[in-house]
This record gives C-alpha cells, structure tokens and sequence, in this order.
C-alpha cells in the first residue's frame, strides 16, 4: 500500500490521479490533497477519500472547506508551509507534483529532502532548481519519476534505471532523444494572425485537456522548451541530444534513437492516466482505464519539422538551455506573468516572446549556488516582468 501526498488535486493531473487511484483501492490511498482556489472540488475529494490533511492557498479559503467538510477528520492547512506539511506527513511515501509554475518547487524539493517517491508533473521545479533537485535525489535516495507524457515515454524507453542514477553507459549507445510536440492549435494557422488569438482560442487544445496556463504554453510551444530543459536533467542529456518532432496526432509520445540505427518508441491514446499508472505502479505496470489502441482505425501519423518563426520560445528555450546558472529561471518566470498577462487581455498572443525575449536579454544571468539564489532571481524577474509589462503595453 502506498499513501500519497498529491500537490494540485483538482487540476487535471490531480483528478486523472485520483481516478487511476479509484481502480486500485487495494494498492493505494491518499493521505494528503492541495488545490489552489477550487475549494468545492477539493471539498468533494476530502470526503471521499478522507485525507489526513488538504491544503489550500488562503486562511478565508481554508476556513470555508473546513464548513464545506464538516465534521471529517482531515486538517485543513494553507499557504507554502501547508504544502510542506502535506509532503513531511510521516506516511506519505509518494509524492504526486501537479502544481503548475514555480509554487511547486519547495513542496517538491521538500519531498527529495525527505527521500520520498516524486512523480514529478510540474516541468517548472526542475527546470528551475536542475542541478540542485539531481544531486538531492542522489543523496537521499529518493525516486524521481516523470509523469510528463514525453517524458515518461523516454523513460520507458530507455533502460530501466532509476533516474539520478550514473547514466554514462546508457549514453554510450543513446543518439539523441526526440520529444514529440502536437504543434497544439495554431500548427497551420496564418502567421498573419497570430496578434488576434483570443485566450479561449489559445486555451482549446486539439488532443489534450488541461489548465489555462499550460494550454497557452503548449500553443507558444513554450511547454516543449521547458520540457527540452527538463529532459537535459533527468536524463543526464545534453540540449544538442534533444530534438524536438512536430506529430500531431499526439499517439507516439516520445521517442529514443540509438547509434545502431534503432528507434524505440511509446505509443498510446492521448491519456494522462497512463504515464500517471505508470508512475503509481512502477517498476510494475497496472490498469489505468484509458482505451486501448486500436491500430485498425488509424488513418494515418505524421510527422513535420519545427518552425522557429512559428514558434521562436522553443528556439527561444534552447538558447537559454546552453546558458544555464539562473537563465531557465528567468525565462521560466518572465513566461509565467507574460501567460498571465495575456489570459488577463493585457498584452496579445504573439507579445509573450516580445516579453520573455525583452526580459531575458535585459537581465543579467548569474550562477546557482543554492536555492535561495533561484528564489531571489524569481521573485526578481517577477516584479520586472510585471513592471515591464505595465511600462510597455
């Protein structure tokens, strides 16, 4: 029996979590729930599944689950030091990190501290600790597992090791890694009119459901350039290893290829139920309800190369991989309030590179030396980026 701990229970990971979680109540239960602001949602889960603790982001909003609760025996908590507290609960031994942006980054950090299992769903917490996050699962033995679907086809792909782990005989006959991008909705639009998508226009994403942010990453393509950065340190890769492969279809999800001339592929519906049993299950796989392929009624897969005028945060992202120190940072948080911006009809669609691109190359890049450093350059770039904002548009 693992107990978890899930961070983002009412977002999509969360609920698809919980819903494999349901189909194995003889092999999994959850000890603690955090939601952002959806305290209705997160109030329906605490009574089925009666965590022992669920964490919200306000005292007002913590008050009002406990009255939408009653009289159940989970401890409602909030803010920053209530998602540690949900990650340190003694019985959790997994961790599932579905909070979006950079908020996730304590909680998860926290569970490697701590040696837990880490189903990492959050491209944002590696993307700005890397170095820091590998060398904590190294030390404390703890399991990092991605939960990304590109991710997650690598690593079932690759030779089963556990991540962290010394990988130079994997890369030995590893040529390059391919990440698998749907291009999202506006593959063939007219580049001509681009400054008039519409936030709900950016959020309808063609094969998968998800939150607003990511949506709009996956249309910049900025979610495939965190994801490049991401796949650098759980894979121990270098960004020239890592290629980037337009396949709309969303069935192969990820790809390796190796020197002798091998392909290795993972292939499934667009589910996330499925990287998420394979991280509640692994090294075992069991059942996670999405259907099976049926080969029969595919017409056709695709493949296409990348266009950088379409989609410069990518080639933007790939620059900003080479520079390390607190670059991902930067670019990580000047993206974040440039998404925020637009989903708020602040600036337009294609004013998210202008922003990021501005920010980036206006800041000075400086080296990690510890956590503090990353949360500094993030508070930082956030305070910039905002001001910038409001200053230029």
């Amino acid at each position: 029996m693992r107990h978890l701990c899930i961070l983002g229970s009412t977002g999509s990971i969360g609920e698809n979590t919980l819903d494999v979680v349901r189909q194995h109540p003889d092999q999994f239960c959850i000890a603690s729930l955090s939601a952002n602001t959806q305290i209705e949602k997160l109030a329906v889960q605490c009574i089925e599944f009666k965590p022992s603790i669920a964490v919200v982001s306000t005292l007002d909003l913590a008050n009002q689950l406990r009255n939408l609760i009653g009289s159940t025996k989970t401890t409602v908590l909030h803010g920053p030091d209530g998602l540690l507290e949900a990650v340190r609960l003694s019985q959790v031994d997994t961790v599932m990190a579905a909070i979006v942006g950079a908020a996730g980054l304590l909680p998860t950090l926290e569970a490697a501290k701590l040696g837990k299992r880490i189903l990492l769903a959050n491209k944002e917490a590696l993307v700005m600790s890397g170095e820091l996050m590998i060398n904590l699962v190294r030390k404390t033995g703890a399991e990092l597992l991605p939960i990304d679907s590109e991710h997650n086809a690598i690593f079932q792909c690759l030779p089963q090791k556990e991540i962290g782990q010394d990988s130079t005989q994997q890369h030995l006959a590893v040529k390059e890694l391919l990440l698998t991008a749907s291009g999202g909705p506006f593959l063939h639009r007219d580049l001509s009119s681009f400054q008039d998508i519409s936030p709900a226009e950016a959020c309808k994403h063609p094969n998968w459901a998800m939150g607003r942010k990511i949506s709009v990453d996956s249309a910049t393509m900025m979610n495939k350039g965190l994801e490049l950065i991401e796949a650098m340190w759980l894979f121990d890769t270098p960004p020239e290893k890592i290629r980037v492969v337009i396949h709309p279809q969303s069935i192969i999800h990820s790809m390796v290829r190796y020197i002798d001339g091998s392909i290795i592929a993972q292939m499934g519906a667009p589910d996330m139920r499925t990287p998420i049993a394979y991280g509640l299950g692994w090294p075992n796989r069991i059942s996670s309800g999405v259907r099976e392929l049926d080969f029969e009624m595919l017409s056709n897969l695709t493949f296409h190369a990348l266009d950088d005028q379409r989609f410069p945060l990518l080639k933007l992202a790939r620059f900003v991989a080479g520079q390390g120190g607190t670059a991902p940072t930067i670019m990580n948080a000047a993206n974040e309030i440039a998404v925020a911006a637009f989903l708020n009809l602040q600036i337009k669609f294609t004013q998210i590179n202008e922003v990021v691109d501005s920010v980036l190359n206006t800041l000075e890049i400086s080296n990690v030396e510890n956590l503090e450093t990353i949360l500094e350059a993030d508070k930082m770039v956030r305070d910039f980026t905002s001001n910038y904002i409001q200053r230029t548009y």
